[in-house]
């Protein structure tokens, strides 16, 4: 089989990295990214100029976000705290359950 060249990821998946990175365990957190923009006359010759725009990105990195969409994740989903009790969850049926004994 041939070697992979590219990797690559969703959005999400990549908010989800971006995310664990930072050890941030709450919020709806995305994808953002800045881009510049540029022009010059671009052509293979003089006589063959043309006006171009030139955006390259200029940052990649994560922000806050109000909902959930196709860019965001929740943190408390994908990167849980640990040692955190939520009622209902299997610590804390653990913990009641030793308490009856």
């Amino acid at each position: 089989m041939a070697e992979a060249t590219q990797i690559l990821y969703t959005f999400k998946e990549l908010a989800e990295v971006l995310v664990k990175q930072q050890g941030i365990h709450e919020g709806l957190w995305g994808i953002y990214v800045k881009f510049g923009i540029k022009a010059a006359n671009v052509g293979e010759t003089d006589g063959d100029l043309r006006p171009t725009a030139l955006v390259p990105v200029l940052e990649l990195g994560l922000q806050k976000f109000d909902a959930l969409n196709n860019l965001s994740i929740d943190a408390a989903v994908v990167n849980p705290a640990t040692g955190t009790r939520r009622a209902g969850g299997k610590r804390a049926i653990v913990k009641a359950a030793s308490k009856k004994k």
